[in-house]
């Protein structure tokens, strides 16, 4: 399946499952484990982990089998691997906390790209 395609399904999944501030990165040209990563907030612990297993149970439906959930009911953080998307669900003090949007909107520096390329 195109990583498109994946994407579209997980985004309406989470949206239809009362994510809150869902906000995708594309990563396509900073890593190669992954081309978008789906960052959303949920109301609680338990809203993490079920709108996961939702997303997880939507891929499947389409043929993708997730490679991993990490997290648990109890955690402000959840984690599931889709291959081409990687949802990171968290409350709203986690994701204040970590910043993951600040994080990968940083650019390598020159000097890396020069070293690199």
């Amino acid at each position: 399946m195109q990583s498109e395609k994946l994407l579209k399904i997980v985004q309406d999944e989470l949206d239809e499952r009362k994510g809150l501030q869902i906000t995708t990165l594309d990563l396509r040209d900073k890593t190669s484990f992954t081309d978008y990563m789906v960052l959303v907030t949920g109301t609680s612990n338990r809203h993490l982990m079920s709108m996961c297993e939702h997303v997880a149970v939507k891929v499947e439906e389409n043929g993708v089998i997730p490679l991993g959930l990490e997290g648990g009911p109890g955690d402000d953080w959840v984690l599931l691997d889709v291959g081409d998307v990687i949802v990171q669900a968290m409350t709203t003090q986690a994701r204040d906390f970590y910043q993951l949007e600040k994080l990968w909107s940083v650019d390598r520096p020159k000097e890396m790209e020069k070293q690199a390329g």
